[in-house]
């Protein structure tokens, strides 16, 4: 059970995705070899977060306020910025790993153990890396898209970032695997974590609720956000002009936007006005 944990954490705030979708309109991806299994995979998640997952992070929202859970989830990512310095160094960007470590060490002494954040008062900005990106970055293609149980969605490429950051980079797999506990009990703060996570991506739910086919909403904003991250936010013209299907000749925008619009009026039963 402690393996399925650990992995169900990387990738669970699945609807936080949705955020970049809205940014531009984006061609749906064809090449889903494995979507009739994709797609059932998703199905089932879905379930599982309405019957256990959102229920839990809801209780979580009510029984606190803002200020206590912005420092539960400050400390969380403080405490797994060490996945980011390891992966900074594989990629062979040693600046990049000293402003990290730098932000780690300044919120984990000034910051109080990581419940606050005054390494980005300090000009430290926080910077995400894992091992997926550190392959992409090394020039090992993407591979297929996959939805997994309890995981979410990845690909080929990305799946690995799971074992391996788990088990050599994440201070919390290490030191679950290092003490005996007794009754499970170290299972308590990533189960902490991963309700952070989920209570966190509330916010976006309306996003994915409001997408025409929300699995490949989610699949193609996910590709989206791992482009945006192997390129520092930063992705080539040709490589954002071909995410979009601009270079495509039958894609049209304002198609799509209508089917869009189509789709939410069926659902509402009524004309809906459009959203700016």
């Amino acid at each position: 059970m402690q393996p399925l944990i650990r992995l169900s954490l990387r990738c669970l705030p699945l609807l936080a995705v949705a955020l970049l979708a809205g940014c531009s309109i984006a061609k749906p991806r064809t090449d889903d070899p494995h979507e009739q299994f994709n797609r059932k995979v998703y199905a089932f998640n879905d379930s599982v977060d309405k019957a256990v997952i959102r229920p839990v992070a809801v209780g979580y929202r009510k029984v606190t306020n803002p200020p206590v859970r912005r420092a539960v989830s400050d400390f969380f990512t403080n405490i797994r910025m060490p996945i980011t310095v390891a992966n900074d160094l594989l990629q062979a960007r040693p600046m990049q790993a000293a402003r990290s470590t730098g932000r780690f060490l300044v919120n984990l002494t000034l910051g109080v153990g990581g419940f606050f954040d005054p390494a980005s008062q300090l000009g430290l900005p926080l910077e995400d890396n894992d091992f997926g990106i550190t392959l992409a970055r090394w020039g090992v293609p993407e591979g297929d898209f996959l939805m997994l149980p309890l995981i979410g969605p990845t690909t080929v490429r990305d799946v690995w970032r799971l074992p391996v950051d788990s088990y050599f980079f994440d201070p919390l797999s290490y030191y679950s695997r290092n003490h005996s506990f007794k009754a499970g009990q170290y299972y308590l703060p990533s189960m902490l974590y991963l309700v952070t996570l989920r209570a966190r991506a509330i916010d976006a739910e309306s996003f994915l609720q409001s997408a025409y086919d929300p699995y490949a909403f989610l699949r193609d904003a996910y590709r989206q956000q791992r482009i945006y991250q192997i390129y520092d936010g930063n992705p080539p013209t040709d490589v954002i002009e071909q995410m979009q299907g601009l270079k495509d000749k039958n894609f049209d925008p304002e198609e799509l936007l209508d089917e869009q619009h189509k789709w939410e009026k069926s659902q509402s039963g009524q004309p809906q006005p459009t959203k700016n």
